[in-house]
């Protein structure tokens, strides 16, 4: 089995190497992990809706070994992602992250919710900073609300003209 110190380095080579021959492919690398994360999840949010996600998460924060909380209301919970794991072991390597790296999780979890009545936000924050904020929402409403006052809102298959002006990925020093 591969280390996932390895396995994230390796993913963050092939975004960039499909980035470099222009967003399409990227989305449509994207769009095949969400097509197999909805596989996996879509029924199980289908039928435990907003309690299913969140249980989902909290084992993905144990699993993952993520700083991160938790917190459920009766419309939504938040993720908070205090150190990502993940951007964290791209940025401790010695290459570039890919531009758009944080943008791979939104491209697997809006296709595991769509149709179960759950819409997710994730709020980046920064790219070039381990952390971010996820809220899942019951109501389209609320998540198109929080969604406008995300400070960098992921939309990973968005039109190529609207993530033209991305600010690229920086590496901590």
């Amino acid at each position: 089995m591969i280390p996932s110190d390895h396995f994230v380095r390796f993913y963050n080579e092939v975004f960039k190497a499909l980035e470099r021959k222009g967003r399409g492919p990227l989305v449509a690398y994207w769009r095949e992990l969400g097509r197999l994360q909805a596989g996996e999840l879509k029924e199980r949010f289908r039928q435990g809706g907003l309690s299913a996600a969140a249980a989902y998460w909290r084992r993905i924060v144990r699993e993952e070994n993520c700083q991160a909380e938790i917190v459920e209301s009766p419309d939504h919970f938040e993720l908070r992602m205090l150190r990502c794991p993940s951007l964290s072991k791209v940025l401790d390597n010695d290459a570039t992250p890919c531009a758009a790296y944080c943008d791979h999780c939104m491209a697997w979890i809006e296709p595991a919710m769509e149709g179960c009545g759950l819409y997710p936000v994730l709020d980046m924050e920064s790219r070039c900073e381990p952390h971010c904020r996820l809220r899942v929402y019951k109501d389209r409403r609320d998540a198109e609300a929080f969604a406008r006052q995300a400070k960098l809102l992921s939309d990973p298959y968005a039109p190529p003209a609207s993530v033209a002006s991305r600010p690229p990925a920086k590496p901590r020093p």
